[in-house]
Parts: C-alpha cells; structure tokens; sequence
C-alpha cells in the first residue's frame, strides 16, 4: 500500500513564508506526477502546482511567482515553498501523487490527509 503524508502547515502572517512538504511510503516503483492541491469550505478542490517525473511545472494562476513546487526523488518527498502568502491562500492543502506500484501496472493516484495553511495577522 502507498501512503502520502504531509507535513508543514501551520498559522503565518500576511507576506510570511511556509513550505509543505509530502513524503510517499509504501511499495513504490516509481511516480509520475506529484502536486499540491487545496480546498476551502463550500468550494471544490483546486490544483496549485504540480512537478513531473521530467521536473516540468505547473502553477495556478493564482500563486505563480510566490510558489515554488520541487521534489526529491530520493526521497519521494515532494515540497512548496510558499512566500508573500496572503489571506486567501488560507485552505487545506493536499499532496497528490499518480505513483506505479509495478513497472508493469499503470499509474493509480493517491492524495494524502491534507494540512491546515491559515493566513492571518
């Protein structure tokens, strides 16, 4: 079994800094695509980044510029660097991961428990 589990989160003031970081266990034979996604109430899940096996990124829109994805394949540990935050960067943010189990099975994908980022002076 895989399992995703991030850590990080945390209470920071308006323009501070916070970095999330997700490391994936469990029988792992490589991944393709990991990325941080993030959900406030009554709204639906939205992607802020994502980083390919390549290194190749995508960002939201909304946070290019002040968000930085990378990953450490040693450790399949996916990271954000998150500066000038602002209120509404405020959610929970969940790592996401499309990780092979099997060189020979398809990817499945796989989301963590999601951490708590609260953006507030």
């Amino acid at each position: 079994q895989v399992q995703l589990v991030e850590s990080g989160g945390g209470l920071v003031q308006p323009g501070g800094s916070l970095r999330l970081s997700c490391a994936a266990s469990g029988s792992i034979f490589s991944i393709v695509v990991m990325g941080w996604y993030r959900q406030t109430p009554g709204k639906q899940r939205e992607v802020v980044a994502t980083i390919t096996s390549g290194g190749s990124t995508n960002y939201a829109d909304s946070v290019k510029g002040r968000f930085t994805i990378s990953r450490d394949d040693t450790k399949n540990t996916v990271y954000l660097q998150m500066n000038s935050l602002k209120p509404e960067d405020a959610a929970v943010y969940y790592c996401n991961a499309d990780i092979r189990t099997k060189w020979y099975i398809g990817p499945s994908e796989y989301w963590g428990q999601g951490t708590q980022v609260t953006v507030s002076s």
